[in-house]
């Protein structure tokens, strides 16, 4: 600033001492001269002639434009003052002068210019050569013949030495600060190149930047920063004297990817590109072909062990198939590749494609290649992902490719009713003044019209987004201006409608605010000088080819070419236009001048006429205007499409259909169409596509197996969205159908004296349509040569059997049969074997036909089949099923049921894992048994992968339903319903629904009517069908089930309880069994619902169950009743607490003892307090144990408060501090006392010693013998958690050592099982009790020398114990409730079988009745509500369960209370208070 300043400073003085020679030369000042002057070098100072190269420019700042400036005021000044050199007293000194400046003039660009390129010194030349012309005419017309004296000349010649000398000073200063004079952006003068490397080998990407200043290099792999702490060693960057290089160490396949070497200063970011490959070496690893260098072989053509493959076999193993995904989710397409032969030098080139274009790796998308399975990534779909994906695979010459669709559905959107978020946004256009945005329209207005769209910039290197425009846009490009020039930006569009609006686009590529020409026009940096005569400027003349591009009803865009004369400096542009049929032109852009030759014009009023020029504008002034454009009306040019025409859907298939149409007529600047679906009937459109399609077919997948569908479609230019077409045809969706296959195994059934009777087995593929029949043919066959083809049915027999009449008697036949469906005739059948028509006298039924093998598993499967045609002489009474393996010989059939059975199925149980069987089946009637059938199978029995089961399923409703699925149903695949093997089409007490791959049975009312077996077979498939057994204990089972939930209540583990923690705070807490992620509590205090705050702190932990509420201290206001409600969906439960009174109290006491022990533990302190004991030698043994103990704590013994010195020093390692009396006597006793001190504080213990000396032992060892001696036999006593085992001691002391034990071993406590003493009593509580708790317990009682054991057995109690009738819990022992309010209480009862509940009051049976309502539900839960309490309600009530084992009484004491009466009471007892102190 200061050497700006000071060029300054010289400038203004120079134009004075000139002005002052021009005064005493003519005596006057040319005004208008001086002003000429100011004006030259002013506009030169604000619109400097400047030339750099420049890339992907991001911005100027401030500073830097000052900087330029103030370089252009130099240029100016140096040549003002250059030229006022050479004036002198004649014209000849003149002239010489000018010889001498010309020559150091061009000597100084001679030098200059040697450093550019010879094109770039040859313009320089040449410009120099007219320059000086213009500068020599000049001076020539301003030379006077004036003399000047020795003393003017002498000071005039001092005064240009100094300030030449200042100005070359300033220029050094200026070169120093920057080499190149100009600042300017990075650019790349090696770029990093492409490597394929070996894995485990290094490789180094080298670049070298060129930039002022110097640019900060980044590094990318796949467009994220590579960061070397995250991976210490394997990635190493370097930059020394502008080279910049990545070294990527022990290259494995995740290196694979594509880098990016990003150069950013001031002026800008340019990056460069290069991909690294990662080869793995299949063969056995050779470390030294690694080293050796790479192979020279071709890596796209193999050698096998016959010489150079002449052609690879390419496959694709687990394709990925049509795929759906939604915005925002993450998505992997891939396949296995085979390649044969296999060559394991090389790998093949694999290429993914999107709509035929090749796709690179970027931030949303990445492919791999394992080196057998080829994927491709989305970490973020969106919906331009949406398309088809090709994936092609090269060997050489030879490639294949697989292709398949993938679909992207909307993100669901934060506001209901919002429309989708629009794609493909693009910069259409880019200058120094606006850039063109364009996007696509999405296919989802979310239930209303889109009303517009809103554009956001954000500047590259920021992550700050700003509004474009105030109001909505329309059409579907919009230019974006207020830009900086040189800075680079990012765009996203957002959709509106009444609703709101909805998610932002992704994001578009970068682009700088850069005119085209200038980006290929600045090459290199260029600083071109015009020694002008500032007197006489050039004032540019009108542009010319003025036209209007583009105009809708925002906006109007203006381009133009810039005059042929517009002098050496730059020039800008004015827009101007006018209502049509007038003259009155209003500038546009009055403030600032346009920089390029386009503009883009707002506010133009919507439908009015309008007319358009511009004029150019310099320093010499402001030029004529162009010539204006013709009439041209705001609005939309461009026309919103028409509506496609005759849409017709075809068959696909069993999840898509193929629709076409016809194209809209005259459509312009079509992006393409959209296509919605429909389930006929319902009038819910939905997409089918997300991106447009071009084109007039697409193939819509994703729909339901036979459900029936309509289409519709419309077309989108950056005008809008066209009108739907009309809705298409109906078509049900399954795969398009063809003929059957023939049919097979054709047998004789039956004979007659001139007919026969034919069956067969139905033909392995249907066509995808049902066998609508099939047709027979026959030929005789005489002495072996078969005669001619007859029709024996003209009708097709729609079973699988058929008689053939009209035959002749003993001659020979042959047959053959062919199927039909909707599509057709199928092939026939191969031809039979030889069949004699005969009478057949025998009484046996014939064979069964039809055999059928379903629900095949590991170890079983079903067998049916239909009854004889032939059932002989009396009707057929039963079957007989025989087996065997496939392989094994016809002797070794075994039959599966000794007695015959009547049924036409039977369930094989018993067969070997992967053993392959075939089956047949006899008919037996009074005659006897008769021939077998045609073989079942080969059938091997396994469980195929993705085998189902039914399922039953009982609902919230608590209805009941047998659930199925298959995923290998074919378009023409059935759910076929039967019980006990018999159709259940017509049932009047079943329900079927079926949809898609789902088919559910439901019971209208389950009962003993609906006892069976329940199969569900999938017709058109390979036997795929399973089954359930519904008998009479699933029946109770899923009646009970049903009932649950139909009456649901959240199953409690623990009921609400309170506890102490450390710190003194209190714990409300409870254990549910099961929550869900919807469940949901209230907390009560005193009727009144309590919430998260200072005072409470309330937790959920869904997993456990655990539901817990905190306080930091439990103040006198705390009293009362705290309730925990549960609710889980239909489910509730509550569990409460009383703490009133005593109970209060002492909890509250506990709370502050625990705060205070708390305290007391930050320092050192007592675990164990000061306690005595007897050595063996009959000493006194003090001790206590200490924690949180340091190097300084001091510990200190007294006697009745008298320091007692110790020899020994304390290092307390175990934590454990002592003091020995030896030879104890009267005289040692009294109270002793040890104290714990340091800095963070103290704590002492006192024990008081008053028993007579050496005593003590034998009264210690006397107590222990009396208490043990003293206990009673245990007891058992029912509690209504479970079972007490008891016992009084009548002497009992503190330290007495009880171990209990069950069945010998002991016992563990646990929450369950626990042991204490409770006065005289010592218990053992089992809560809960099961029948492992059965057996013999004994309790343990050691005096200090021997145990004496009492025991009890409780195997014989059997079910009066263990499934008594019992309360579980749920009821208070205190209820405190205000007059008026309704009362529930909920309590949980159990026993086996069931209890009987009664209730009392104040001992008195209490029946139900309006006021009193008394429910008990599913045989566990009994209700008690009294609505609207009043005083009367007060007193105790019980609740009474019973049955045949125990009964037990819950009692409870609810009390009432009156607010008004309250508050009486409470102001007598003041006033009695009153005259009591008076």
């Amino acid at each position: 600033m200061k050497c700006q300043l000071l060029i300054h400073l010289l400038f203004l003085c120079r134009v004075f001492f000139w002005c002052r020679i021009q005064c005493l030369r003519c005596g006057t000042l040319n005004l208008v001269k001086l002003l000429n002057l100011i004006t030259a070098i002013h506009n030169i100072y604000i619109l400097p002639l400047l030339c750099f190269s420049q890339k992907h420019v991001s911005g100027i700042t401030d500073t830097e434009e000052e900087r330029i400036k103030e370089a252009a005021a130099y240029i100016a000044q140096r040549n003002l003052l250059a030229s006022e050199e050479g004036i002198t007293t004649s014209k000849q000194s003149t002239a010489s002068k000018q010889t001498t400046a010309s020559k150091q003039s061009m000597a100084s660009k001679q030098s200059t210019a040697s450093k550019q390129s010879t094109a770039s010194r040859q313009s320089t030349a040449s410009r120099q050569s007219v320059v000086s012309k213009q500068a020599t005419s000049a001076l020539q017309q301003e030379v006077t013949s004036e003399k000047k004296s020795r003393k003017v000349v002498i000071r005039e010649k001092a005064e240009h030495l100094s300030l030449r000398k200042t100005l070359e000073e300033t220029e050094t200063y200026h070169a120093k600060l920057n080499e190149d004079h100009l600042l300017h952006a990075p650019e790349f003068i090696i770029k990093p190149r492409s490597h394929t490397v070996w894995e485990k080998e290094n490789v180094k990407l080298h670049c070298s930047i060129a930039g002022w200043p110097e640019p900060r290099v980044t590094w990318y792999k796949n467009q994220v920063p590579i960061n070397v702490h995250a991976n210490p060693g394997k990635y190493i960057i370097e930059s020394r004297y502008g080279m910049h290089t990545l070294e990527i160490n022990a290259c494995d396949f995740e290196d694979t990817a594509q880098y990016r070497a990003s150069a950013m200063n001031v002026k800008g970011e340019l990056s460069a590109y290069a991909s690294v490959v990662v080869k793995r070496y299949k063969g056995e690893f050779d470390e030294t072909r690694f080293h050796a260098g790479a192979s020279t072989m071709p890596l796209s053509f193999g050698v096998t062990p016959y010489g150079y493959a002449s052609r690879f076999e390419i496959h694709f193993d687990d394709k990925f198939d049509v795929s759906f995904g939604r915005e925002g989710e993450t998505m992997s397409l891939g396949c296995r590749v085979v390649i044969t032969p296999e060559i394991k030098h090389f790998q093949p080139e694999i290429q993914w494609y999107r709509n035929g274009v090749p796709l690179s790796p970027s931030k949303w998308v990445q492919t791999l290649w394992s080196g057998e399975r080829a994927t491709l990534t989305f970490s973020h779909l969106n919906k331009e992902d949406e398309g088809l994906y090709t994936i092609r695979v090269r060997m050489g010459e030879y490639y294949e490719q697989y292709s398949a669709y993938v679909f992207v559905r909307d993100a669901d959107a934060e506001i209901e009713g919002a429309p989708a978020a629009p794609l493909d946004v693009k910069c259409l256009e880019a200058n120094k003044d606006y850039i063109i945005i364009s996007w696509k329209q999405p296919a989802v207005d979310g239930g209303s019209p889109i009303l517009g769209y809103f554009i956001d910039k954000c500047e590259v290197g920021t992550d700050s987004w700003s509004q474009c425009n105030d109001t909505p846009v329309k059409f579907a490009r919009f230019p974006v201006t207020g830009l900086i020039e040189g800075r680079s930006y990012i765009f996203r569009v957002r959709a509106v409608n009444k609703t709101g609006i909805g998610f932002p686009s992704r994001v578009s590529e970068p682009v700088a605010a850069l005119d085209p020409a200038e980006k290929a026009r600045l090459k290199k940096c260029v600083l071109l000088i015009f020694p002008c005569c500032f007197s006489e400027g050039i004032v540019p003349g009108p542009p010319t080819d003025l036209s209007v591009t583009e105009a809708t009803r925002s906006y109007v865009v203006l381009s133009w070419k810039p005059p042929g004369q517009r002098g050496h400096e730059g020039i800008m542009y004015f827009v101007e236009k006018c209502e049509a049929g007038t003259e009155n032109w209003q500038r546009v852009n009055t403030e600032l001048p346009v920089k390029s030759p386009r503009f883009a014009l707002f506010d133009l009023a919507e439908g009015k006429s309008y007319c358009f020029r511009v004029r150019c504008s310099n320093s010499a002034g402001v030029g004529e205007p162009s010539e204006a454009t013709e009439v041209t009306v705001v609005g939309d040019k461009l026309d919103i499409p028409k509506a496609p025409g005759k849409i017709i859907p075809s068959r696909n298939t069993d999840t898509s259909v193929v629709v076409s149409w016809e194209e809209s007529k005259d459509a312009k600047e079509l992006v393409g169409y959209y296509i919605e679906a429909s389930v006929a009937g319902s009038g819910k459109w939905e997409p089918c596509n997300n991106n447009p399609v071009k084109g007039s077919r697409f193939t819509c997948h994703g729909l339901v197996t036979g459900q029936s569908y309509i289409f519709r479609v419309r077309a989108v230019n950056a005008a809008g969205l066209s009108e739907y077409s009309q809705d298409s045809e109906a078509i049900e969706v399954k795969a398009a159908i063809a003929p059957p296959s023939p049919p097979c195994d054709i047998t004789c059934l039956e004979s007659f004296r001139d007919s026969m009777v034919l069956g067969w087995k139905q033909p392995d593929k249907i066509g995808g349509a049902e066998i609508t029949g099939y047709y027979v043919n026959y030929r005789e066959v005489i002495d072996g040569v078969p005669g001619k083809w007859r029709e024996a049915n003209v009708k097709a027999v729609s079973e699988e059997a058929y008689k053939i009449s009209n035959l002749k008697e003993n001659m020979v036949y042959q047959f053959q049969v062919a199927a039909m469906n909707m599509a057709g005739l199928g092939a026939p059948s191969a031809v039979s074997e030889c069949f004699k028509c005969e009478e057949w006298t025998i009484a046996v039924p014939g064979p069964p036909h039809s055999l059928k093998c379903s629900e095949v598993r590991k170890d079983s499967l079903v067998l049916q089949w239909k009854p004889p045609v032939h059932s002989g002489r009396t009707p057929v009474t039963g079957y007989f099923v025989d087996l065997k393996e496939a392989k094994a010989k016809e002797d070794q059939w075994r039959g599966l049921n000794e007695a015959a059975i009547k049924n036409v199925y039977l369930k094989v149980r018993g067969l070997k894992e992967g053993v392959s069987y075939v089956f047949r089946v006899r008919a037996i009637n009074q005659a006897g048994v008769g021939k077998p059938s045609d073989l079942a199978g080969p059938v091997v029995a396994e469980t195929r992968p993705g085998t189902k089961e039914v399922v039953v399923n009982v609902d919230d409703d608590g209805v009941i339903s047998l659930n199925f699925e298959c995923d290998k149903m074919t378009p023409k695949s059935e759910f076929s319903w039967t019980k006990d093997y018999v159709s259940t089409e017509d049932s009047p007490r079943l329900e079927v629904e079926s949809k898609g791959n789902k088919t559910k049975m439901t019971f209208k009312d389950l009962g003993m009517d609906d006892l069976g077996i329940y199969s569900c077979d999938v017709t058109d498939t390979d036997g795929i069908a399973s089954s359930y057994l519904i008998d009479e204990e699933e029946l109770k089972r899923l009646l009970a089930l049903s009932h649950e939930h139909k009456f649901p209540t959240v199953p409690v583990k623990s009921e609400l309880a309170v506890e102490i923690l450390e710190k003194g705070q209190v714990r409300f807490w409870m254990q549910a069994e099961k929550l869900s992620g919807n469940a949901k509590v209230n907390y009560i205090f005193n009727e009144k619902e309590i919430f998260e705050g200072p005072k409470y702190k309330m937790h959920i932990d869904r997993n456990t169950g655990i539901i817990e509420m905190f306080m930091e201290k439990l103040q006198d206001e705390d009293e009362g009743t705290y309730t925990f409600q549960l609710q889980d969906g239909k489910a509730t439960n509550h569990s409460t607490v009383v703490l009133v009174g005593d109970v209060f109290k002492k909890l509250q006491k506990e709370a502050e003892f625990q705060r205070q022990e708390w305290i007391r533990k930050q320092g050192p302190h007592f675990v164990e307090y000061l306690s005595w004991e007897v050595t063996g030698e009959c000493n006194v043994l003090l001790k206590c144990k200490v924690a949180n103990i340091k190097k300084e704590t001091h510990i200190v013994w007294y006697k009745d408060e008298r320091e007692i010195s110790v020899d020994e020093k304390h290092d307390f390692k175990d934590g454990i501090c002592t003091l020995l009396i030896t030879e104890f006597s009267k005289k040692d006793a009294g109270i002793y006392e040890v104290i714990l001190k340091d800095d963070r504080g103290k704590d002492k213990s006192r024990l008081k010693l008053v028993d007579e000396g050496q005593g003590m032992q034998m009264h210690e060892i006397c107590y222990f013998l009396l208490s043990a001696l003293s206990a009673t036999d245990l007891k058992i006593q029912s509690t209504a958690e479970g079972i007490r085992l008891y016992s009084f001691v009548t002497y009992y002391v503190e330290d007495l050592k009880v171990n209990w034990s069950h069945n010998g071993s002991a016992i563990r406590y646990s929450d369950r099982v626990k042991t204490g003493v409770t006065g005289e009593q010592i218990w053992l509580q089992i809560n809960e009790p099961t029948p492992n708790d059965k057996g013999k317990y004994v309790m343990e009682l050691f005096d200090g020398k021997t145990g004496h054991q009492k025991t009890v057995d409780l195997s014989g109690q059997g079910k009066q114990i263990f499934y008594r009738a019992r309360v579980l819990g749920g009821l208070p022992d205190v209820v405190t409730i205000q007059e008026g309010k309704a009362l529930n209480l909920t309590c949980n009862v159990w026993g086996d079988p069931p209890p009987e509940v009664s209730w009392l009051k104040n001992e008195k049976a209490l029946a139900s009745d309006d006021h009193c309502n008394l429910k008990f539900e599913a045989g566990k839960t009994a209700y008690f509500t009294i609505n609207g309490v009043s005083t009367a309600d007060s007193g105790k009530y019980g609740l009474v369960v019973k049955n045949k084992y125990g009964s037990e009484t819950s009692d409870f004491t609810v009390s009432v209370f009156i607010p008004e009466e309250e508050a009486r009471m409470a102001a007598l007892e003041s006033l009695k208070g009153g005259k009591k102190a008076k």
